[in-house]
């Protein structure tokens, strides 16, 4: 199988509501970037909702999808992490993470509509935010003499490079964001030029 260099994952923050019984369920989605991000998000919605019952989240990283984690915070096992993650299963998201806000109304929902509940929120969130399509990319460092600019950017421009940042002296050095499945291509283009050297920085 070719490598899928695309991934699915939401633009903006992204907000969403479910009611059953008295109870009330705040749906939050969140673009996410790394797992350290997840701790300022918690922090903000446990401010902004003092008197809520339970913050119940799941997130999803990685651009092979495969990092994921879900916190029951106090619901029963099972009823509150796991449905927001099977939701961002079955809209196959990543790098996103789902926070659900429940205050509680006095009434008991038991297991099954607690899971509709917190899918139902999750759902809602994430009709109301902007789907986007994502190419995974590569970050070079390439480093050339100023005689060679012109060869240098003209291959930038003709392979739609996206420049990260540039410090052009009588040695230049620019980043360039190359999609994964057009590295190859790219590089051997560069290399044709002699002395330009390009070097692998991050994956982004």
């Amino acid at each position: 199988m070719l490598f899928d260099d695309t991934y699915r994952t939401i633009e903006n923050p992204a907000e969403g509501l479910f009611r059953d019984r008295g109870s009330k369920f705040l749906g939050f989605a969140y673009p996410l970037n790394t797992e350290g991000e997840l701790k300022n998000i918690l922090a903000q919605l446990k401010s902004a909702h003092p008197k809520a019952n339970h913050h119940c989240w799941a997130f999803r990283l990685g651009i092979d999808r495969s990092v994921f984690r879900i916190n029951d915070d106090g619901e029963p096992s099972g009823t509150a992490g796991r449905p927001i993650l099977n939701t961002l299963l079955s809209k196959d998201l990543t790098n996103i993470v789902v926070v659900v806000v429940r205050y509680f109304g006095g009434t008991l929902l038991g297991v099954p509509g607690l899971i509709n509940a917190y899918k139902s929120a999750t759902e809602d969130a994430l009709n109301h935010a902007k789907v986007i399509q994502k190419t995974v990319n590569d970050v070079y460092l390439i480093q050339f003499n100023y005689l060679q600019m012109n060869e240098v950017m003209k291959i930038i421009k003709e392979d739609n490079l996206i420049i990260v940042s540039q410090d052009f002296d009588i040695d230049c050095s620019i980043f360039v964001s190359i999609r994964k499945t057009m590295v190859n291509q790219v590089l051997g283009t560069l290399e044709k030029l002699g002395a330009v050297k390009a070097r692998f920085d991050r994956t982004v």
